[in-house]
């Protein structure tokens, strides 16, 4: 029992991956440019977020003028593929390399496969960028560590699909936004919100304004903060109280910086239960939102 808590919640120091995590992080937001370029929008941003796959992550199907496009981040085998609807395939290596080499190999196989796109070379809500073209800093790849993550990715997502399940109002799917490189899913009230003031490094005010035009309940899992990660959830606009409601899951607190309530994800993976603390976390810190903000009963 404990060798199967260990796969399926792995031990994940910050420290040990953190070059690897921020050079895949810049990988993902160039293949996450290109969904955002090809893919129809949808409110809040959800159009371009990746889902999870069997091994990895996935753009899904992008409509492109020939047919379609799906990149997939392959985290067993660690390829990145690319394949069009009418049957061809390319794909990368994913191994210690810079951004430059690997924005350079993705483009190429772009222009080979016919699927003509812009990509704006400068990442997204980061405080310091380089253009993709021109970063020969990052360039980690730990395979094992990566292959880690996803798993601890597989089992946080399980949890948040059961949490979004008890929702009947408008909800998110669970999904992995690549400019923060978190997992989130998100519960709405049904009612509107003030505009959001935006101050997201590199990230123009308009596009928070679109994420955050619904008042919301939002939690997810970041592979950064404290030692090993942390689990988060927020509320948007933030409830007079919010954040002196007491919680009762162990380990978890509201942390003034980030404005949000977090549970470190080793508290989680060292649990006698670790799906049950999580969910009880997610509900709590929803049930929270919803009670002092006094969501309208239909959510």
């Amino acid at each position: 029992m404990a060798a199967e808590r260990g796969t399926r919640w792995p031990a994940l120091p910050v420290a040990d991956w953190q070059d690897t995590r921020d050079t895949l992080q810049l990988w993902s937001q160039v293949v996450g440019k290109t969904k955002l370029a090809l893919a129809p929008p949808l409110n809040h941003w959800w159009g371009v977020t990746f889902h999870l796959s069997a091994t990895g992550l996935t753009t899904g199907l992008m409509p492109t003028a020939a047919g379609g496009l799906e990149v997939a981040f392959d985290f067993c085998a660690h390829r990145l593929r690319l394949t069009t609807t009418d049957g061809q395939q390319r794909e990368l290596r994913l191994e210690p390399r810079t951004v430059a080499d690997f924005y350079a190999e993705y483009r190429a196989h772009l222009a080979d496969l016919g699927v003509t796109v812009p990509i704006d070379p400068l990442p997204v809500e980061l405080p310091e960028v380089v253009a993709f073209d021109q970063d020969t800093v990052h360039a980690s790849y730990d395979a094992g560590a990566v292959n880690a993550f996803w798993r601890s990715t597989v089992s946080a997502a399980a949890v948040m699909a059961r949490f979004r399940g008890e929702f009947r109002g408008k909800a998110s799917n669970v999904h992995f936004f690549w400019g923060a490189f978190d997992l989130a899913v998100t519960r709405f009230s049904g009612r509107g919100a003030p505009a959001h003031p935006g101050g997201i490094p590199n990230c123009p005010d308009w596009v928070m304004r679109d994420a955050y035009d619904a008042e919301l309940s939002s939690c997810g899992y970041w592979p950064g903060g404290r030692d090993e990660g942390l689990f988060y959830a927020y509320a948007y606009p933030e409830p007079d109280g919010f954040r002196e409601r007491a919680l009762t899951t162990p380990g978890a607190a509201f942390d003034p910086d980030l404005g949000e309530f977090v549970l470190p994800y080793r508290t989680v993976r060292e649990a006698a239960d670790p799906e049950e603390t999580l969910l009880g976390f997610l509900r709590e810190t929803a049930a929270a939102a919803a009670e002092l903000a006094d969501w309208p009963p239909t959510a």
